[in-house]
Formats: C-alpha cells, structure tokens, sequence
C-alpha cells in the first residue's frame, strides 16, 4: 500500500503514484509546515512560482491532525492565487476548456483545509479522466515494512531518490518552454492545462522505475 498525504493541487509524482498503485490518503497526520499540504508551484514567466494558502496560526500547529487545520483569510489569498493561475496559463492550450472547474474555489469561503485541497483533488481527477475514489484514511495511518510511506516526501526541497528510486518525470509542453528549460514535478494542474486529453497518459509514463 503506498500512503500519500493530501496536498493542494498535488503535484506530477502524487498523482502519477495514485493512478498507477493502491493507494490511502493520510487526513490524520499531524499538519506539516512549509510542505505541500498547502502549497502549490505553478510556472510563471519568471519561472516555478510557490502558491501557499495560509492556514489560522496559534498553538501547536505542527502537533494538530491536518484535518483540524482552518483556512485564513486575513488576506485575499484566494484572488492571488487564481489571479496568478490566470497570469501563467491563460495562454495554455487548455486552459479555457478547464478554467470554469477550477475558478468556484477561488469564489467560495472553505473554512478548513481540507475541505478547500480535497475538493479540488477531486475536481482533479475528474477533469483527468482518472475514474478512482481517493480512499481517506479513518484514523493515523502507522506504516509497515511492506507499505510505501510517502508523506515525508511532499515537501519543497525533498530529495526524492529516497523515496522513488531510478525514477524519471515523463516531459510535456509547457506554456513558457521556448524561453526555459524544463521544469519537472510542478502541480499537476500545469500538467492538465498544457496536454488537456493527454494528461493521464502523461501520468502513466512518470516516474516509473527505469
């Protein structure tokens, strides 16, 4: 069993890990700082650019069950991120096609979380064409030596020859590729607003151990 944590619009390697394996998703860890639980890269024409929702501080943050975790909104997050979404790919090929998906979760108030990454997972999978329920897990998930434990490989910064051995992200267009090389392992969002259609087959052909 490989056990993912959820993330906000995950990128290339988890989803390419829940298409491909069984697969449980962790929404009773412990929320983990600066990692990708809130934090998305989307590529701008300056290069990767880092999207975090800022989540409701005080207390021991880092000892509550992400499931716990409430959104902030003492700033106007939400329109940054979707102004940024609009910036980068707006003149991706399939970004039109995708956008009305995507834009009510920048429009609608999700006072946790998880609410606010689960539901956009979801949307994900749909717009992917990838027909699997996301299984939740109903209490901390303490791995065994079979399972493929992966919740310590989402932070920015990871070296993910840890976890994911003799692995390759399969290449793709990308909106500013004709100005800089490319970028591996952004948001998958990057991913479906560039291939659209061909997204899923993408996935199917990443990180796969060579």
């Amino acid at each position: 069993m490989t056990i993912l944590p959820l993330t906000y619009l995950g990128n290339t390697l988890w989803y390419s890990k829940f298409l491909q394996e069984e697969c449980i998703v962790d929404i009773h860890e412990n929320y983990i700082k600066q990692s990708y639980r809130n934090r998305c890269d989307l590529l701008a024409a300056g290069g990767p650019l880092s999207l975090t929702a800022p989540v409701v501080k005080g207390g021991s943050i880092h000892k509550k069950p992400l499931r716990e975790m409430r959104l902030d909104y003492s700033k106007r997050w939400q329109h940054q991120h979707w102004l940024s979404f609009v910036s980068a790919y707006r003149n991706s090929p399939y970004f039109d096609h995708y956008e009305s998906m995507f834009a009510p979760f920048y429009e609608k108030r999700f006072d946790f979380l998880f609410d606010f990454t689960y539901g956009l997972a979801e949307t994900m999978l749909h717009a992917l064409k990838i027909d699997k329920p996301i299984r939740l897990s109903d209490r901390y998930i303490v791995a065994g030596p079979e399972d493929c434990d992966l919740r310590d490989a989402f932070s920015p910064g990871t070296d993910l020859s840890q976890y994911v051995s003799l692995c390759q992200p399969a290449r793709y267009w990308q909106v500013f590729a004709e100005r800089s090389p490319f970028v591996p392992n952004l948001s998958v969002a990057d991913l479906l607003f560039c291939e659209g259609p061909q997204s899923k087959e993408v996935l199917y052909n990443s990180w796969i151990s060579r």
